[in-house]
This record gives C-alpha cells, sequence and structure tokens, in this order.
C-alpha cells in the first residue's frame, strides 16, 4: 500500500509542476519543468533520506556515545527479525525521534540530544520501539518522500511569487500571470494535501506495533505525555514543518488551524489507546 501511495504521490508531484511549467513557458516550460519533476522523484526516492538528514544536522551515533541506545535498538531489532539501522543524533535540545529510509535495509532512526536527556530507559525504549514499527512497515518510505515533495513544491511556490513580483508587471503581463498567481498560492496548499496522504492511522498502528515490540504499552505512553508536554514550552526553532509528520511528536509550535490539518493524532488519544492495551 505504501509502495502505490508513494508512486501516487510521485505522479501529483509531476503532474502539478508539468502545469506549472506550462503557465511559465508554454509548452517548452512544460518540457523543463517535467525534467525537474523527473530528477526531484529520483532523488525523493534513492535520497530523501539524506537529504532529510541533513537537513537537520544529523551526526553519525557512535556506539561509544550512546551504548544503552545501542544495546536497546540491537534488542529490538533481534525481536522483530529486522536488520540494524543506522542511528544518527540531532543537535537539538527539543525532545523528539524519527525513523527514514526506503526500507529496512536501508534505514534510519535519529534521535534528539533532548530525547536522550529526557527519557528514561523504560521511555526510550518505547519510542525506539515505534520508530523501529514504522520501519518494519515501510511507513519511512512515504513519510520521507512525502517531506521531500512537499519541500520542493513550497520551494517552487516561492519561485514563482518572486518571479511574479519581479516580472509580472507592466506591459510584459499577459494572461499566463493570473494562471501562475493562482498556482502559486495553491501550490503550498497542495503540499499539505500530500501531507494527509501520510494517514493518521499509521502512528496509532506504529505505537501498538512499538508496545508489543517493546514488551509493555507504558514506556511508550509515559513518553509521549512528557514528549508533548516538553515540545509544547521548547519547540523545535529551525526546519521545514513539511517534515513534522516524520517526528514521534509534531515538534513545532502550532495553531488551532494547523493542528486541525496535522498528520499526528491528538498525543491524549495515543496514550489512551496504549494504556487499553494493558
Amino acid at each position: 500500500m505504501n509502495t502505490i501511495k508513494t508512486t501516487l504521490l510521485l505522479g501529483l508531484l509531476t503532474g502539478l509542476l508539468v502545469v506549472m511549467g506550462q503557465y511559465v513557458g508554454g509548452s517548452q516550460g512544460a518540457i523543463v519543468f517535467f525534467v525537474i519533476a523527473m530528477a526531484i522523484n529520483f532523488a525523493s526516492y534513492w535520497w530523501s533520506d539524506t537529504i532529510v538528514l541533513k537537513m537537520y544536522r544529523a551526526q553519525p551515533l557512535e556506539r561509544n556515545q550512546a551504548p544503552e541506545i545501542y544495546r536497546m535498538v540491537e534488542d529490538l531489532t533481534q525481536r522483530a527479525g529486522m536488520p540494524m539501522p543506522k542511528l544518527y543524533i540531532l543537535p537539538q535540545s527539543t525532545p523528539n525521534a524519527f525513523a527514514t529510509g526506503r526500507n529496512p535495509s536501508h534505514a534510519a532512526v535519529a534521535v534528539t540530544q533532548g530525547i536522550i536527556h529526557l527519557l528514561s530507559e523504560e521511555e526510550l525504549k518505547g519510542v525506539l520501539a515505534h520508530e523501529l514499527s514504522h520501519i518494519k512497515h515501510h511507513d519511512s518510505l512515504i513519510s520521507t518522500v512525502a517531506a521531500t515533495i512537499a519541500g520542493a513544491i513550497t520551494l517552487i511556490a516561492s519561485m514563482l511569487r518572486y518571479s511574479l513580483m519581479f516580472f509580472g508587471s507592466g506591459r510584459n503581463r499577459n494572461d499566463n500571470v493570473l494562471g501562475m498567481l493562482v498556482l502559486s498560492i495553491l501550490a503550498p496548499v497542495a503540499a499539505v494535501i500530500i501531507q494527509l496522504a501520510v494517514s493518521r492511522s499509521r502512528e496509532f498502528a506504529a505505537d501498538k506495533g512499538g508496545a508489543e515490540l517493546a514488551g509493555s504499552p507504558v514506556g511508550l505512553a509515559r513518553a509521549l505525555e512528557k514528549l508533548e508536554r516538553s515540545v509544547r514550552h521548547n519547540p523545535l526553532q529551525s526546519g521545514s514543518y513539511v517534515t513534522s509528520h516524520l517526528f514521534i511528536v509534531n515538534p513545532f509550535r502550532s495553531s488551532s488551524l494547523a493542528r486541525l490539518f496535522s498528520t499526528h493524532p491528538s498525543t491524549e488519544d495515543r496514550v489512551k489507546r496504549l494504556y487499553a492495551l494493558r
């Protein structure tokens, strides 16, 4: 199912960029934007994990830096019957974690410095089990590709707005300007729609899978409660909102409208479901 979703997302990106190209430069513009779309599609599938890790200045986590994390992940992956992922640390004080990679054989788990300091061993184990569950069910592929595509659409929309600002007035204005303006406004909306393709149900499924893998839902439930409270007071200060769905909890401060379109279910609902598994 996630492979089908990924294909649809890449197809949507291609179609959107070709339409943009048509408005910008006619048939020649459509061809140019089609080539750009193919390049983004290729990069999104093969290198989206690297792109996201670099975005957050992730560094490889060495065994001597956090031997307890290596021990927990090795134990969990053996239980799950999956390969050991690469481990990374993000230089952020806000507590959070995410998984990325196109399949279990090419996967990574990243944790922030803040989460290591905040959580107990049982709670951190629950978080790591949650992320490994995402990898096992191939959620990390669709999540990372969606983040890369949404970021590309948002960037191209900004470029269109700037082109209108500098070249869309005077005698050079033509009928296509209105279409370009509409597209430059709608493109960020399309990015949100793409993010919503990442179903909220995947978080519930990863919570359940993580609880089973860790051997108890209590650690993950307590971790989610701590993370929610901490992120509220110490949100992520850098990064892109289009990557928020990658993290175990939304790392950014969000308005009521943003929460309405959030890819994360409410933490309260997630915790209730976890405690119900006991």
